[in-house]
């Protein structure tokens, strides 16, 4: 019998294998003659690599936890207010760090008080100042001074921040608001849309028809003739709420399907697995347009991507929830649990290594000894992530 409650244990374990996969796909960038296929496919190329699937599934998540998030506080006596808040508060959370770390990316080595690298050490270990989940014996005050203390931090740190050449440093700008950002925009949006249109089918893939339109739009050559533009300013396209709409969908689904448990719910559980074939048919069909790119967020991407994230629920729904069986992914666990830690941990990491100077040798960073090293550095996070959250140190927004 699956349980819907508001931690289904398969969605921690898809979102604990995309996390283990999100940090080994960002460290593979820095290693050498890696195989094609698991790179981010690069400007302009018509493919798509393991990198490329990595974060629309994660958005997907994001869309599979709406649901139950938001009944979850229903449950416990939210009204739609305090609803609407925590959506809020939570979005610009993300929003915030998020655009602190794409500026690290464009900040300067010239005339910056700090170098790069304390620059992101110190903004992330303000985040953990912020969002830490303190002691509950802990006073309010207490807390709050804390909290506080990071406040501070990230103000004096952006009021310091250089970005640009050193010919012409700039300030802090959106840019394209970062990992992190685009997820608070995606969860604002979408979140808001399920508050408002509830678990009305018709409703849902209507928004998921509408944002898929909207990539159909910004990458079709004849209406590029007329318009040419971000149709949503903050996402540039609206084609990644397209991931979190069919999470919020396919969880609806489940919730409707699963709650009896036995083989009646796996049969129609299993009924999605169509849907994930039509989706990669379709994709494969509107390929013209655009081609597979994530970085132009193209139909194609979206419907392929889509497929994938609906197969891999499935299978885990049955594995974990079904069949109940659980222990095989206990060790990256952590990584499904307290995902916001284990994502800013490299940040933490990266930065120490490069103010001690340390770098691996080129050896050891390239090809296949180069991709052993990312997993294995990808598994150390998570590790550390069980740890940290043995201790109750962890993050939450």
């Amino acid at each position: 019998m699956t349980r819907l409650s508001r931690r289904l244990p398969s969605v921690d374990a898809f979102r604990a294998i995309t996390m283990l996969l999100m940090v080994f796909v960002n460290d593979l960038i820095l290693d050498l003659k890696v195989p094609v296929w698991l790179e981010h496919a690069e400007e302009g190329q018509d493919r798509l690599g393991l990198a490329d699937t990595v974060f629309p599934a994660f958005l997907f998540i994001v869309g599979l936890s709406i649901p139950l998030a938001i009944r979850h506080g229903q449950e416990k006596g939210m009204t739609r207010a305090d609803t609407l808040w925590h959506i809020l508060r939570r979005s610009i959370a993300l929003l915030v760090m998020g655009i602190f770390q794409v500026n690290y990316e464009e900040y300067t080595t010239g005339p910056a008080l700090l170098s790069r690298w304390w620059w992101i050490l110190l903004v992330t270990v303000a985040f953990f100042f912020v969002w830490l989940v303190y002691p509950s014996g802990w006073s309010r005050a207490r807390k709050w001074l804390f909290r506080g203390i990071g406040l501070v931090a990230l103000v004096v740190l952006a009021a310091v921040y250089k970005g640009g050449s050193a010919e012409h440093p700039v300030w802090m700008r959106t840019h394209w608001y970062g990992i992190l950002g685009l997820i608070g925009w995606v969860y604002l949006v979408c979140a808001l849309l399920y508050v408002f249109i509830g678990e009305r089918m018709g409703g849902l893939l209507v928004c998921f028809l509408l944002f898929l339109a909207i990539s159909v739009g910004w990458n079709d050559r004849m209406i590029g003739k007329f318009y040419h533009g971000p149709v949503f300013w903050w996402l540039d396209s609206g084609g990644l709420c397209a991931f979190a709409i069919a999470g919020i969908m396919a969880m609806v689904y489940y919730r409707r399907v699963a709650g009896g448990g036995g083989s009646r719910a796996l049969q129609q559980l299993l009924r999605l697995v169509v849907v994930a074939v039509v989706s990669l048919v379709a994709g494969f069909l509107i390929r013209p347009i655009g081609g597979i790119a994530k970085l132009d967020v193209t139909p194609s991407w979206i419907l392929i991507c889509t497929a994938i994230s609906i197969v891999c629920m499935v299978l885990l729904a049955v594995i974990v929830d079904l069949r109940e069986k659980e222990d095989w992914y206990r060790l990256i666990k952590p990584a499904g649990t307290i995902t916001l830690t284990c994502y800013l941990l490299p940040y933490i990491h990266f930065a120490l290594f490069h103010i001690v100077g340390y770098q691996l040798p080129d050896p050891l960073r390239t090809g296949w000894v180069g991709v052993g090293k990312s997993f294995l550095f990808a598994f150390s996070i998570v590790l550390l992530t069980g740890v940290l959250e043995k201790k109750k140190i962890r993050l939450s927004v």
